[in-house]
Order: C-alpha cells, then structure tokens, then sequence
C-alpha cells in the first residue's frame, strides 16, 4: 500500500521541491499550505503550478487534485486552524507527516515577533494535537542551524549547547524541538528534527541572500553585505536537503532503552534531531563570486555592520546524518549557483 504523506509549507521553497521528489517515488501526497504574503505569492503560485496546481482553483479549505500528478492533492489552509485541520486528518488516513510550514527569515522576526509565535509555535502545537489523535507513523518537521546561535564551537553538533538563541526565529525552532520531544514522550509519536543549514537553489526565497544578492546584481545595484564582508556559511543545496528527508524518512527513531541524562543525541523516547548540511563552510565574498561569474558581472558592494539577531559562522557536523540514514551532500556552489542564476534569469526574464 502507499504510504500517504502530509507536507505542510508545500507551496514553499523546500517545501515544493519535496513534494515534486515524493510524487516522482510513488507517494500519495497532501501538501497544505496558507499562502501567506511574508514574500511575493506569485512565486508560491508559480510552485503550485509546477506541480499541476491552477490558481484559478484554489480555495480555502478545498481539496484541489493536481493536473500533472494523480497522486498529489492540495488543501489552503492555516495550521491554526483548529477545526479546519483536525478534520483534514479525520478525513484522511495519513501515514508520514512533515511539516516545513514555518515563519521564516531572521531579520523579520525583529519586526513583527508575533507572527513567529503564531506560525512556529501555536500551529506546530496544533499538528502535534492532531498527529497524536491520529497514531502518524513518523513526524518529520523543519529545525534550523539557527538554534545554535551564539554557540561558537565549530561544525555544529548536535551535541552542542543550544541554549543562547541570537533572534526569536531561533528560539521558535528551538521551542519545536522541545515540544515535538515532550509529545514524542507523552504520546510515543515517532519524530526527527532536522535542522537545515542556509538552503539555496532554484524556486528559492526572495528574502535569501543569494536571491536578493542576483537580483540586484542583474538591476545594476550595490549589495548590502553585512559584518564587512566577513561571514561565512554551510550553504546547502536545495536537492541535497530533499535528499536527506527522504533518506531519513522511513527510518523513524528508536527508544534508547539504555538512555541516561548523561547520553548525547538519545533519548528514552522515540525522538531524534539530524543536521541537514554541507558540512563545508563558504565564505560570503566567495559566494558572491560565484554569482558573479554565473551572471557575468561584477557586483558594486556597499560593506555594513553586523546586523542584530545574525551570527558570523555556520558549519554543520553531519556525523550523525551519515552515519544513521547515509546523508551525503554532493553539490557544491559552483554547480548550484549556475543552477540558481540560470533558473533565475528564465524566470524573471532577465
């Protein structure tokens, strides 16, 4: 039988590369999403078009059968939506849930905290009531590399401190974690966390660097580069991402039966958290460049200070990845960044 699988933030960046990989394996797929405005929805529209989606069709709280794939339906509809989605797991034998549906962007959160606690928190609190109703085999959801905040060893473990967030949106998905394993106790639900690491490629978002960086690069504008220039990061290529989920995904956690407070990355419950990474730090300049040659030309940089809730460093120890589910990343910047800027340049017509 196929296994039916729940993929909120479908209408996302990740999101939507997942669920085109998913239906390409045979899965019978649900993607939801709200569509909200954080960034340009036409970009989120083009999405669900790829996968068979007409705009014209979609509706709040509505099934809507993709054109393209017979074994991918879409629903709007907001995670916090209490009614809305207990009904959507009723009415639906769901076997796997991943939830991406987040408020993303460090910077935002400065700006409007409210929307973080509603989306990250009161909506994963709503599916968590719901997967537990609904005895899910494996919940999967969305961490961040940004949960390690002003943690300055390096790579990342997931054995580091994770306990001096530097934005809200840190603490948000550090609070996921803590929830999804406190259910993961009470209820014995099967669940990874898997913290990404700056996650670029085509379809991406507008509010990523690397999107803002091309697009005014093409417009002939200065780039605002923050910390001087001196900022390096574990940019992940969106596939290489996808790739891990569906590795990890049929591998739900194990109890450690042997546990004790003192075991790192274990626990007496079925939970388990991965870092999802390329376990190659760049530095920004060098990325930069790297858009650079792909585009032709050269950038007019304006360097700035370190801006509030940013870190200097990312860099992922994916030990554990590889070691448990055989996660690999295998795409460097000077194939995904062509990548990128080519998609980008048939997409906006430059």
């Amino acid at each position: 039988m196929k296994k039916k699988v729940l993929v909120t933030g479908s209408a996302g960046f990740i999101g939507f590369h997942l669920v085109k990989e998913l239906l390409l394996k045979g899965y019978d797929v649900i993607g939801l999403d709200n569509i909200n405005d954080y960034y340009d929805i036409e970009l989120k529209i083009g999405r669900l078009k790829e996968l068979g989606i007409e705009e014209k069709k979609i509706k709040y709280d509505k099934f809507i059968r993709s054109e393209k794939f017979n074994n991918f339906n879409f629903i709007k509809l907001d995670l916090n939506d209490k009614e809305k989605t207990k009904k959507l797991f009723s009415d639906n034998e769901i076997n796997l849930v991943i939830n991406l549906a987040a408020q993303t962007g460090v910077r935002f959160s400065l700006v409007n905290p409210y929307a973080y606690v509603d989306s990250n928190v009161s909506g994963f609190l709503n599916l968590l009531e719901n997967c537990r109703r609904s005895e899910i085999e494996h919940l999967i959801f969305a961490s961040s590399s940004s949960v390690y905040g002003l943690n300055k060893m390096m790579p990342y473990s997931i054995t580091s401190n994770v306990d001096h967030p530097a934005s809200l949106y840190a603490a948000t998905k550090k609070a996921n974690e803590l929830m999804a394993h406190s259910y993961s106790y009470l209820f014995d639900i099967p669940t990874t966390g898997l913290r990404f690491f700056t996650v670029y490629g085509e379809w991406g978002r507008p509010d990523m660097s690397y999107f803002l960086f091309t697009k005014l690069i093409y417009e002939g504008k200065p780039l605002n580069v923050f910390n001087n220039g001196k900022m390096e990061r574990d940019f992940t290529y969106v596939d290489d991402v996808v790739k891990g989920v569906t590795q990890v995904m049929n591998k739900p956690p194990q109890k450690n039966e042997s546990w004790t407070s003192q075991s790192l990355n274990s626990s007496g419950v079925p939970f388990k958290l991965y870092n999802l990474g390329n376990n190659k730090p760049v530095k920004l300049l060098d990325f930069i460049r790297e858009i650079e040659r792909s585009i032709g030309v050269k950038a007019d940089i304006n360097f700035l200070p370190m801006q509030p809730g940013d870190v200097v460093k990312t860099w992922a120890d994916i030990t554990e990845s590889k070691n448990d589910f055989g996660y690999e990343p295998g795409i460097t910047i000077n194939v995904g960044i062509p990548k990128f800027v080519s998609w980008f340049k048939n997409y906006y017509r430059y």
